[in-house]
């Protein structure tokens, strides 16, 4: 007798609704974390806002650390890719002016359009860092990251030959000026515009950077 024959199972359509269902819970979390904070929100509330069960998190994050983390994976990207930050094509784009006063200002222009979407997660977790173990970890790993992203930048600017500072101050300088502090402070709290903002600080870094 002929064995029935077996139909090939396609897994497309649950991939893509599984894929669906992580962003939905990203974005829950995300909206939780800012509004509320990070310790103050629960899986449960994260569930409820995706409108999965507790335990569908559990099984795709296993635990509301991981998915911190993988909301600021999704955060500082835009958008749940595997890529690299710096080799994102905005920021390649970026990366490949050879005339580093214009790469500054494109640069400054970026981290500007991004801080919008960065940088309330970023005081989200910098609220809950003191207390909460998970956060304080993040923090570190995101100052991490930012710091090793930042140190791409400032090699390829020293490799220009136009620098006027070496790589470490041209790194440790825009490090520390993309860490969304400033843009909160002139932006939300002053007002300004952040075509304003952004002319700003490329015309700080073009000054004190740029070898004239």
């Amino acid at each position: 007798m002929r064995e029935p024959v077996k139909r090939s199972y396609d897994s497309s359509r649950r991939q893509e609704q599984a894929r669906q269902t992580r962003r939905a819970v990203l974005r829950a979390a995300h909206d939780l974390f800012v509004e509320q904070g990070y310790g103050r929100t629960t899986i449960t509330e994260v569930a409820r806002a995706a409108g999965v069960s507790p335990e569908t998190i559990y099984a795709t994050f296993k635990n509301k650390a991981t998915l911190l983390h993988r909301v600021w994976d999704v955060t500082i990207g835009g958008d749940d890719d595997e890529i690299p930050f710096h080799e994102r094509p905005e920021v390649r784009a970026i990366r490949a002016e050879p005339d580093l006063a214009k790469r500054f200002v494109l640069h400054a222009r970026f981290v500007t359009t991004t801080a919008r979407r960065i940088v309330p997660f970023i005081r989200a977790v910098q609220g809950a860092a003191g207390t909460e173990p998970a956060a304080a970890t993040m923090l570190e790993e995101m100052n991490r990251q930012r710091f090793a992203g930042m140190g791409v930048m400032a090699a390829e600017a020293a490799a220009t030959g136009q620098l006027s500072v070496s790589e470490q101050e041209c790194r440790e300088v825009i490090w520390a000026m993309t860490d969304g502090h400033l843009w909160h402070q002139f932006v939300i709290e002053r007002g300004w515009s952040d075509e304003r903002f952004a002319a700003w600080i490329g015309r700080v870094w073009v000054a004190t950077l740029v070898r004239p």
